[in-house]
């Protein structure tokens, strides 16, 4: 029987793909990194995850190469890490590699440790077996860095040194401004977008091209913020618009099936890299939903209703947890599960099908992906129809058979990967965005499906007071990070306003105590990455900036502020301050790099209008869907049940009539009188301007 590696025992999918490798993988932990100093070995360090398409390529071309195994048995201490299990020391290693080489990271991460101080010496993403794209073979660079580790001890210490001063002066406290935070990094950011914007294409810079949810975001509230105040800025608008519509209409959507791929390796949008990841499609999926009650266009009402239905369909667990990803390869081939040849497509459909279904997905032009087809949309349906002579409805109909019948088809394909494990940041990321779109699409089952995953967080992965990153075939483990309490907790308040159970408000306020308590700055104010009794790394941090995921400290900085003005409980109100305080040199000098954080900032500025719906028993339908018709990202509401238990806090005091519906409506610690009308309700709602 084949041997395996110290990565057998593991859960994350990612590093079972490599417990059969023939290389003594070991994974982080204190056994790892003992060793390694007891036989004074550098530390070889790999970090991906499974639905990395060239993780899979080094994983082919070196670990499972036995000559490139031994040697690295030989030199070093092996240790492979999942960066969605273990994201504290993916963003300590990727930020070291920018130090180091100059450049931005990736995956596979590859990084040689000093055992003594874990610090980093040498580093680089993927490596070929053999020299190639202007790359040395890997084995030419393990034997030098082996070497450099042995000649060089005394230099290694300086620089680790170094490097780790710099890496801790990054998320360093940065001298207080005099200024306070205010709406000018606003405007700065609405116009360093504007600047940064493909007209052509849509999106923000070149290839390869991220959809970044958090710059769409922002043009949408600062569009509305514009807006309130009496004035437009329909370009900001236009921007996010013509984005997800150019998005939505090439090849990182799934044309069949519903879902984005994680990036277009071209500035089209059109070839994407194939990999599905459950984060950019919960964080996507509440934009679409925002700008179809925004236009009006159904357009982006579809698009939304697809992904969401990707979403229950492929990546829900029937434990109600969401699955992390889909792979970019199957059968060792990336895409392969996705393109087609024109005569597959034209074997399944009949004459009328194909002819729309050519024109309409680009098989009537060159085949754009390595010989064969990924579907785009090159026409629109009324080109087609006028182009064939043909009514719209005949069109739309023959496009929607032909989209069912190869959909089906390609179900019969061998499947991507299924990276099965449940994460609970991501989880909460896909909460809120399917509470979003439930709530204005009148969706019960897209409803039904977020309630299930956060009923299912609560029950695998909060333990022992205290939430925990991963879960996979009943097992959870690992101390969750800020992005895992700070995504449920905005999770919740988004699914409360959707549909209140009292369970979901008693589980928000369990996770903002937990938060401050194991997460804040005392001293300076924000939350770190890792909690306050998280193992020792080379450093800790604490950022601000969105990356792929909105900051953890922007999330937990706007979600505290709304259980704060909600329960009119100050703790969370001045951790909210002090974090928002903490952040500004760090917004002020690049603002549009904060934009989770600025939405944070803005209803510091002007604190959301709050609209407590009260009623004996269930507030009727109509009342709340009056205050979620339109996109008002100034406003919350929630309908309170008159059955609720134990409200606390401001809550207790919004008391139900003995009959009717009343509506207490406040913005920040202002409120008016209770509202017993709908119609007087609504007129407040528009004079207010909160859309």
């Amino acid at each position: 029987m084949k041997s395996r590696n110290r990565l057998a025992d593991e859960t994350s999918p990612y590093l079972l793909q490599h417990a059969d490798n023939p290389l003594d993988w070991q994974p982080w932990g204190e056994a790892a990194l003992a060793q390694a100093r007891r036989e004074d070995k550098p530390i070889l360090l790999s970090i991906g995850y499974s639905a990395c398409h060239w993780c899979h390529v080094m994983a082919h071309e070196s670990f499972e190469h036995a000559p490139t195994a031994e040697l690295m048995n030989h030199l070093f201490i092996n240790i492979k890490v999942d960066r969605e299990e273990r994201p504290d020391i993916d963003r300590i290693y990727q930020r070291a590699l920018q130090l180091l080489t100059h450049r931005s990271g990736g995956w596979p991460l590859t990084m040689a440790l000093d055992p003594d101080t874990l610090a980093p010496f040498f580093g680089g993403t993927y490596f070929p077996r053999e020299a190639r794209y202007g790359l040395p073979p890997f084995s030419s660079v393990l034997k030098q860095v082996e070497a450099y580790y042995r000649e060089h001890r005394a230099d290694l210490a300086a620089q680790s040194a170094a490097l780790v001063e710099t890496l801790q002066s990054m998320d360093a406290p940065t001298t207080a401004r005099d200024d306070p935070p205010s709406a000018l990094a606003l405007d700065m950011a609405r116009q360093q977008l504007e600047h940064a914007f493909d007209e052509i294409h849509g999106g923000f810079g070149g290839a390869p091209k991220f959809p970044h949810p958090p710059n769409l975001t922002r043009l949408l509230r600062h569009s509305a913020m514009i807006r309130r105040r009496g004035h437009e800025d329909a370009y900001a608008l236009h921007m996010a618009r013509y984005t997800l519509a150019r998005m939505a209409s090439n090849g990182i959507y799934d044309q069949l099936g519903g879902g984005f791929c994680r990036y277009s390796v071209d500035a089209r949008w059109m070839i994407p890299h194939f990999e599905k990841m459950l984060y950019d499609n919960a964080l996507l999926l509440p934009l679409y939903t925002d700008v179809w009650q925004i236009s009006g266009d159904e357009r982006f009402a579809n698009i939304a209703r697809e992904t969401a239905a990707w979403m229950q369909r492929e990546m829900q667990s029937p434990a109600g947890g969401y699955y992390s990803s889909l792979d970019a390869d199957s059968e060792g081939e990336e895409g392969s599960f996705y393109v087609w040849t024109r005569d597959e497509v034209r074997s399944l459909l009949n004459a009328d099908e194909y002819a729309v279904f050519e024109q309409r997905f680009g098989l009537d032009q060159e085949a754009n992906f390595e010989g064969h087809w990924h579907l785009y949309c090159r026409l629109d349906i009324d080109e087609i129809a006028q182009a064939l002579d043909r009514p719209i409805q005949d069109v739309e109909h023959l496009l929607s058979s032909a989209r069912a019948r190869l959909f089906e088809h390609r179900a019969q394909r061998v499947r991507p990967g299924l990276d099965d494990k449940v994460l609970t940041a991501w989880n909460g990321l896909a909460i809120r965005g399917m509470a979003i779109a439930a709530r204005a699409l009148g969706d019960d089952a897209m409803l039904s499906c977020a309630e299930r995953a956060a009923d299912f967080v609560r029950r695998e992965l909060w333990r022992d007071d205290r939430l925990l990153v991963t879960w996979k075939e009943g097992r959870a483990q690992l101390d969750a990070y800020l992005d895992d309490y700070a995504f449920m907790l905005d999770a919740e308040l988004e699914l409360l306003q959707t549909a209140w159970r009292d369970e979901d408000l008693a589980f928000a306020i369990t996770l903002a105590d937990a938060l401050i308590e194991r997460f804040e700055d005392r001293e300076h104010g924000g939350f770190y990455f890792t909690a306050h009794d998280h193992e020792t790394l080379l450093y800790r941090p604490k950022t601000w900036a969105d990356d792929a995921l909105p900051a953890g400290n922007a999330i937990a900085t706007r979600a505290l502020q709304r259980l704060g003005h909600l329960l009119g409980e100050t703790r969370y109100l001045i951790a909210a301050e002090r974090a928002l305080r903490a952040a500004w040199p760090q917004i002020a000098q690049l603002a549009y790099a904060h934009n989770a954080m600025l939405d944070a900032l803005e209803e510091w500025l002007e604190p959301p209008q709050m609209v407590i719906l009260r009623a004996q028993s269930v507030p009727p339908r109509e009342w709340l869907r009056a205050c979620h018709a339109d996109y008002a990202p100034a406003r919350l509401a929630f309908a309170i049940p008159g059955d609720a238990h134990a409200l606390p806090g401001l809550l207790a005091e919004r008391k139900p009539p003995q009959e009717g519906t009343l509506a207490y409506v406040c913005t920040g610690t202002t409120c008016g009188l209770p509202v017993k009308s709908l119609d007087k309700l609504k007129q407040i709602l528009r004079d207010n301007g909160s859309n």
